[in-house]
């Protein structure tokens, strides 16, 4: 007997989602214009696909201190008020960075702090979600959300790129500090009051303990630690955004040319993820290791040194299949209590940005010896090796679960 997926319908009529959507739609956009302008200007600068793709890892790295740290005051706080309150100051933030002639260290010092209050920001809304909707209506919720990053990075990244070669790249950071103002405002009038999950316990609590527990806890669950496993792999086909810059450079292209292979992989992953939810609850977990190694298996293709259109068929592909990950996502978050799921998601989420900011780091330093294309196309046959391992720990665990609940 199958379990009938929700519908798109069903999470739409909650009301407090919809500011949730709208907000996490603007910022994403707003976002992705940010991360085309800072690559832009760091590539123009210093002709350096190393420095480029440190300064895009500066958008992932900060959460290895920030996620276990920083997420469970989403547990202990109301996570209304964490949300509004990082909007807010990611706002003025952001603002600075658009100052003219800022010195490259002070915009990377500037992201460096954006991308710390990103973790309680993230953590609340994640932990949010499922108070909001619950069953596979919660499942749904977490695709379309995922849906929605993905349309905001197809269009903020391939409008980002046209924008910043019209306007330069001031105007888009402008723009990023706008879309978190309005975000601010979505959630302060569109959600309702809730009290901290937590209150009492962390109240005698230090966070060393929270950190502790919530380690704890991902590691004795089995299913936990292989979606985190899962999930741990976009830090192989998270190459293909870090590195293209320099790869638009290799093959003669300019800012135009950076936003569409920054917009392939999005663009494929909202197909992807369009289609899996569409299929019956226990379908789509029995696909997520199958689709992990096939999110990297396209980039093999690179090694052959493709022009523009096939590469962006092969990035979109990978993107296709990576949709496996608001599956893996959703069965995380879900499978964690209350109390603690802003703190396991916060640890969960720096394993993650660990995985793709080093990817991105190693990526970037080897692509100004061996050339992009080529240290994509080994991230991609690296990425197939640990995806199938990540595979067999998810089919053992799932089974082994499956097998308890009989």
């Amino acid at each position: 007997m199958h379990t009938r997926a929700a519908t798109y319908r069903e999470v739409f009529a909650v009301r407090e989602f919809h500011a949730l959507f709208v907000a996490h739609l603007l910022s994403a956009v707003g976002d992705q214009f940010a991360r085309v302008a800072l690559a832009v200007l760091v590539f123009d600068r210093t002709r350096s696909a190393g420095l480029t793709a440190l300064t895009y890892a500066l958008t992932f790295l900060p959460s290895l201190l920030a996620g276990p740290l920083l997420s469970g005051m989403a547990d202990r706080l109301p996570r209304r008020s964490v949300m509004v309150v990082s909007d807010l100051a990611r706002m003025v933030l952001v603002a600075a960075m658009a100052l003219p002639g800022l010195p490259l260290l002070a915009v990377g010092a500037l992201l460096v702090i954006v991308q710390i209050l990103a973790a309680p920001f993230n953590a609340a809304r994640a932990a949010t979600l499922p108070a909001i909707l619950d069953g596979d209506r919660y499942v749904v919720a977490c695709t379309v959300s995922n849906m929605t990053y993905q349309l905001a990075q197809l269009a903020g990244f391939a409008v980002g790129g046209v924008l910043v070669g019209t306007l330069g790249p001031t105007e888009a950071l402008l723009l990023d500090a706008a879309t978190f103002a309005a975000s601010a405002a979505l959630v302060r009038f569109g959600l309702r009051a809730r009290p901290a999950a937590a209150m009492a316990r962390t109240a005698r609590s230090r966070w060393s303990r929270d950190i502790t527990d919530g380690a704890g806890l991902v590691w004795r669950d089995r299913r936990l630690r292989a979606l985190v496993m899962l999930a741990s792999i976009s830090g192989f086909y998270i190459t293909v955004e870090g590195l293209s810059v320099p790869y638009a450079d290799e093959i003669g292209g300019g800012p135009a040319t950076v936003g569409l292979l920054m917009a392939a992989n999005p663009a494929g992953t909202l197909l992807g993820m369009a289609l899996i939810s569409q299929l019956a609850p226990e379908h789509r977990n029995q696909l997520l290791g199958p689709l992990a190694v096939a999110a990297c298996a396209p980039l093999l293709g690179c090694a052959l040194h493709p022009g523009l259109m096939i590469t962006l068929a092969l990035w979109a592909l990978s993107g296709l299949a990576s949709a496996y990950q608001v599956v893996a996502n959703a069965e995380f978050v879900r499978s964690v209590p209350d109390s603690r799921r802003a703190q396991a998601f916060g640890l969960a989420v720096t394993v993650l940005v660990a995985a793709q900011g080093v990817g991105v780091v190693l990526a970037g330093t080897a692509a100004d010896r061996a050339g992009p294309a080529m240290v994509v196309a080994v991230a991609g046959a690296v990425g197939m090796v640990a995806a199938a391992l990540a595979a067999v720990s998810w089919d053992r665990a799932r089974v082994s679960s499956v097998g308890q609940q009989a």
